[in-house]
């Protein structure tokens, strides 16, 4: 009740009154460079908080319904094109450049005659990055913010998997859109993807050597160079209220959700929505059907998180984790990540040795099989399998995300494919998935690729998540570990996180091969620096389960009669 006085007192005050607009600002930076800024104010008169939002794809030069939600609230926004972007000065270093620059513009707005001095900034993928470095810098007047798909590590979320495996189509297609001259078209998709060597690619896509892309290329491990870069590793210094917006089918959700765990764990107030979209937040994808409550009201979210932080008129919102269960169509409210009541469950894999494709005798048992045995396939570079949905980024139509059929690609020699019998009871999982394999090899270094895919009783195959490794990174990213060819070794690959209801009559598939292009770049299988590397060769691969190598899918499966409270749609 109270909330609802406050809003339509807001809303009544600013009725009649217009939008002041004022178009190309120069606020200036510590070192001299000026940021060109736009500013929408509710009215003429008077003192309002800000909301920031701070892009390197245009600011916003008009108002749009967007902004006008904000207007009508009360707040006044403020637009602004990042340093060496549209019209700002400078020289654009990326992320990096984000902290200090976010200070002095906020400090810049403190001291406006129209400001109150407080200000909370949102938006999304890289303008989401920015905010936590907004966040990073501690001025004392930001006092909340919204990120949706932005992560907190550059390694993991922009450049490289868990695995280790370069994010082939996300970074080139990016760089060729945001950094090609302005007198040349994109470069042509599939050429930028099968360009070699690797460590080329930049040349290709934007005409010149790019010295980001080659120190990403020359630290292909986690290393000293990308821990300087993390946002993650450097938690602690943030300590600004955060709502944070994740999807199911977004490449940056695991960070987001380490994001919000490393707030949490220090005591600061945060608040975590997963929601059954991609990089665009928008539920409507190929092949989903999600229910009408998928899509929730965002930006009424966002601004109450805003009011209750900014103004202090209103309750804060729970600091809890609101997600979408898939298959269930339901929102669940959890006070911690997985959802209490999650244990693990095993499906182990087995076969009589001919798993390829979906006409295979490829299971998944709850038992391990009583007998050793391997599934072979040749991988080889220049016939990877392509990707079919799942989380990509970020160009929707050459690389679409979600819930797609997975048929064509198990149609392949080179995908082995493992099934449980139709389901009698309905099966929930909320959290971390991870495939762990007994394989061997005849390359010095190769890929491993798992799948999890819901299997309907007309045979559709939905994909839920996955995961890739490459081999040198099997006891983790940080170093590489020599593999000596056709030795048998455990691997396990972070497939990351889903909320997911498999339906009676459904299956569990598990898939699993050794590439999925051009969502991550392909293993030359040479044991060379994949930057350097122009030679190809196949693979021998070999994928062993049985009681002595227990190869299998490990599900964070809800237990009955645990499952967690219906979400709350407005926090």
């Amino acid at each position: 009740m109270l909330r609802r006085l406050f809003l339509l007192a807001v809303a009544g005050g600013l009725a009649c009154a217009q939008p002041v607009v004022q178009l190309h600002v120069r606020v200036p930076m510590r070192d001299g460079v000026r940021l060109c800024t736009n500013v929408f104010r509710p009215s003429l008169q008077g003192r309002f908080p800000a909301v920031l939002h701070r892009t390197p794809y245009r600011k916003a030069s008009q108002i749009t319904a967007s902004l006008k939600a904000f207007l009508d609230r009360g707040y006044a926004v403020v637009t602004q094109d990042v340093r060496g972007r549209y019209d700002s000065e400078g020289a654009f270093e990326q992320v990096l450049q984000e902290e200090g620059d976010a200070a002095d513009t906020l400090g810049w707005i403190a001291r406006q005659p129209w400001s109150d001095g407080r200000v909370a900034m949102y938006g999304g993928s890289y303008v989401g990055i920015a905010q936590w470095r907004a966040a990073l810098s501690g001025h004392p007047a930001l006092k909340a913010i919204a990120p949706a798909v932005a992560g907190g590590d550059e390694y993991f979320d922009r450049y490289y998997s868990r695995g280790g495996a370069f994010r082939l189509a996300h970074r080139l297609r990016w760089i060729a859109e945001n950094f090609k001259p302005a007198n040349r078209p994109v470069a042509d998709f599939q050429k930028m993807i099968t360009f070699l060597p690797l460590g080329r690619a930049d040349r290709f896509v934007a005409g010149r050597l790019l010295d980001f892309y080659q120190e990403a290329m020359a630290h292909p491990a986690y290393d000293a160079y990308w821990r300087a870069r993390s946002t993650r590793l450097r938690a602690e210094r943030v300590r600004t209220p955060a709502l944070i917006e994740a999807g199911w089918y977004d490449p940056f959700l695991p960070s987001d959700i380490e994001m919000w765990k490393e707030l949490r764990a220090r005591g600061r107030p945060a608040r975590l929505i997963i929601g059954p979209w991609g990089h665009n937040l928008d539920p409507q994808m190929p092949g989903a059907d999600f229910g009408p409550s998928a899509a929730l009201p965002l930006r009424q979210m966002e601004l109450d998180w805003f009011d209750a932080w900014v103004r202090h008129s209103v309750p804060p919102a729970a600091s809890a984790v609101l997600y979408f269960v898939m298959g269930a169509g339901e929102w669940r409210e959890s006070a911690q990540w997985p959802p209490e009541g999650v244990e693990r469950e095993e499906l182990f894999l087995d076969s009589g040795g001919a798993a390829n494709t979906l006409h295979g005798d490829g299971r998944l048992l709850r038992k391990p099989p009583a007998a050793e045995a391997a599934d072979r396939y040749d991988y080889d570079p220049k016939r990877a399998v392509p990707t079919l949905g799942g989380a990509t980024c970020c160009n929707f139509h050459l690389l679409p995300w979600g819930p797609l059929d997975q048929r064509p690609a198990e149609g392949r020699r080179d995908v082995l494919v493992y099934t449980t019998e139709a389901l009698r009871e309905p099966l929930e999982i909320a959290g971390p998935v991870r495939a762990v394999l007994y394989v061997s090899t005849s390359a010095p270094d190769t890929d491993f690729t798992a799948k999890l895919v819901d299997v309907a009783p007309d045979g559709e195959a939905r994909i839920l998540t996955d995961g890739i490794l490459r081999l040198r990174y099997r006891e983790g990213v940080e170093r590489v570990v020599p593999y000596r060819p056709g030795t048998v070794v455990e691997a396990e690959i972070d497939m990351g996180h889903t909320a997911h209801e498999f339906r009676p009559g459904h299956a569990v598939r598990l898939e699993v091969s050794s590439s999925n292009f051009p969502k991550f770049d392909r293993n030359l299988n040479t044991g060379r620096s994949q930057a350097l590397e122009t030679q190809m060769r196949v693979a021998r691969q070999a994928v062993w389960h049985g009681p002595e190598r227990p190869s299998r899918l490990e599900l964070p499966a809800l237990r009955r009669g645990a499952k967690p409270a219906q979400g709350r749609l407005i926090p």
